[in-house]
């Protein structure tokens, strides 16, 4: 879902809709205007670190935030095709704001350490695919091992609480086979407008992922819908046959509308995302 003429098409359909033009879009990510998130209510108190995580492949550059205080639920998050970047670490913060130990990870280290994307969200999605395209099913199963594993040898992390995990875009699968890794330690997972959810492969990670014991929330963008309309149903069978619950719904947004530095964010559809994983975190990871 993350190649150049679906970010283009997209683009031009924000535009068409006379919601911000790419010259005005790139004025507001130079100001910062697109990097600012609602603040969260009765916020706690976090403690803030880059950290590296060795893995099987190499050294892991991370940003890991967590309540300043006590110990909380872990949750691990995967960037979409732009990587580890300010967007993300907001993102991360706020939800150790509300009350998790959150790790958001490099997934290209292998490659090159964070920032990956040399203009953010505004780099061209061509620039990338290299470096989407060196990742696979092996490495997405030893990357989450691994930052798992590291997640529970810290002390602000729960060991009596599941792990939730979440991904934007390319990270939807990494998300689904973090599951599938380790299924006796994830308890929730959540796709944002996850690419190649659903394949004709046998390890295909819709496959992968009803073999766990995760709740699941997938929020799928309304254009990837209209590509692959028959995804969604797909999902909701596999789930229902292998008796896991899972809240499947498209939303009437493009694909990457939930970074706030993304040229298609919607604010409220967002928020809508924003509150629904609250609510997954907070019945399955309790």
């Amino acid at each position: 879902m993350c190649d150049q003429d679906h970010f283009e098409a997209d683009q031009q359909d924000y535009e068409a809709r006379c919601l911000v033009t790419r010259k005005q879009f790139g004025v507001m990510v130079g100001a910062g205007i697109a990097m600012m998130l609602p603040t969260v209510a009765n916020a706690a108190t976090v403690a803030e670190s880059d950290v590296t995580i060795t893995t099987p492949d190499g050294q892991a550059d991370c940003y890991f935030v967590h309540p300043a205080t006590g110990s909380a639920a872990g949750v691990l998050i995967w960037p979409d095709i732009f990587g580890l970047r300010p967007a993300f670490r907001q993102m991360g913060k706020r939800l150790a704001e509300s009350g998790y130990s959150v790790l958001v990870v490099n997934p290209f280290y292998r490659t090159k350490k964070a920032p990956t994307a040399e203009n953010g969200s505004t780099t061209p999605i061509q620039q990338l695919m290299p470096l989407a395209q060196a990742l696979n099913e092996g490495t997405h199963m030893t990357d989450a091992k691994a930052f798992v594993g590291w997640l529970d040898g810290q002390a602000s992390v729960a060991k009596n609480r599941k792990i939730g995990t979440q991904g934007y875009c390319m990270g939807g699968p990494m998300a689904f086979r973090t599951a599938a890794a380790m299924p006796d330690r994830v308890g929730a997972v959540a796709s944002f407008h996850g690419g190649g959810l659903v394949t004709q492969n046998p390890n295909s990670p819709h496959l992968q992922a009803s073999k766990t014991k995760a709740q699941f929330l997938v929020a799928i963008a309304q254009n990837d819908d209209g590509r692959s309309p028959n995804d969604k149903g797909t999902l909701k069978e596999t789930f229902e046959k292998a008796g896991l619950s899972a809240e499947i719904e498209v939303y009437g947004a493009a694909h990457g509308w939930c970074p706030p530095d993304s040229g298609v964010y919607s604010e409220p559809l967002a928020e809508k995302a924003w509150s629904r994983l609250l609510a997954l975190y907070g019945k399955s990871l309790a």
